[in-house]
């Protein structure tokens, strides 16, 4: 595969999702598939043509297996998942419908929460261009909180872009423990993204300028339906881009865009996009997710977000 462009460090569950339009507590059957923020954005960018490896802990069980296997499938370098024969694989249930959307997460003791720094392989990250990590993975367990600082601390000392999403899920952890944690990985950070609601869930109003102060070079918001903005610090001075989103006809399940808005956007630094062009196939990808059930089925390929950008539907015939 050679060398990995990023990579990413986290927690993959294995979800079972329920048919459309019925509730959770409903549910006769679902559909298996895998979930977590930096897989997500792994399988977005290998997609998106790039080399990513993943790097996790999985249970050495029926699940782990088809999380890996389905990870592998999707061209993503598995090879530094660690499987445990004591921890399981952590699970998500979760349902899309007309009130909302209800997830019941069962990760307490699973594999993922025993990740640690003697889990970061450090040959591997100082070879490539960025790694990517949120704020999740550092909030479900000590030990992963500590991998965490860790695999930033490591790509900065070796000249690793660090881009970083807090993802803030306040179930995992209160909202005074996520400002630390936000602030932990803005310290750490060249590029932050981050949701508009996620930093008011931590009591930021400005996150951009708030992000700059610490020394943050790009801050990206992310403000779902509104778009996104994008502001560059540089000589003294900030410059911010703005980006609408996309229309889509119809938003089939919400979860997952903001992980799709970072690969694409990951993606069009990694080619050497200007900012605007940054925003713009970020947003593509985002749009193409929320129009299809699940966190990773609607990643697109190059030539889908091509098509989405020029204002072609996605049909081909």
């Amino acid at each position: 595969m050679g060398a990995p462009e990023v990579v990413t460090i986290g927690e993959v569950m294995a979800l079972l999702l329920a048919p459309a339009g019925v509730p959770l507590g409903e549910a006769a059957s679902y559909e298996q598939g895998h979930a977590g923020a930096e897989s997500n954005v792994a399988v977005g960018l290998s997609r998106l043509g790039h080399r990513v490896a993943f790097v996790s802990r999985l249970g050495d069980d029926r699940l782990g297996a088809r999380v890996l296997r389905d990870l592998r499938g999707e061209g993503v370098d598995v090879s530094h998942v660690a499987l445990d024969t004591t921890r399981p694989t952590g699970l998500l249930l979760r349902d899309t419908h007309a009130r909302g959307v209800s997830v019941d997460y069962h990760r307490a003791g699973s594999a993922a929460t025993l990740l640690a720094p003697a889990d970061v392989p450090v040959d591997l990250l100082r070879q490539a261009r960025v790694l990517h990590l949120t704020g999740i993975t550092a909030a479900i367990s000590d030990s992963a909180h500590e991998a965490v600082l860790h695999a930033a601390r490591t790509a900065r000392e070796h000249g690793v872009t660090v881009t970083a999403d807090p993802n803030v899920r306040l179930r995992l952890a209160d909202a005074d423990r996520w400002r630390h944690l936000t602030e932990e990985l803005a310290d750490l950070a060249d590029v932050l993204l981050v949701g508009a609601d996620d930093a008011a869930a931590v009591g930021i109003d400005d996150p951009a300028g708030w992000a700059h102060a610490r020394g943050v070079h790009t801050v990206v918001v992310k403000d779902g339906a509104r778009g996104a903005t994008e502001s560059t610090a540089a000589d003294g001075a900030t410059r911010t881009r703005q980006q609408p989103a996309l229309p889509v006809p119809v938003v089939v399940d919400p979860v997952g865009a903001g992980d799709a808005f970072a690969a694409g956007w990951i993606s069009a630094w990694l080619r050497g996009a200007e900012p605007d062009q940054r925003l713009r196939e970020a947003a593509a990808v985002a749009a193409c997710v929320v129009a299809t059930r699940g966190d990773v089925p609607g990643l697109p390929d190059p030539a889908t977000r091509d098509r989405l950008l020029a204002g072609a539907e996605d049909v081909t015939r």
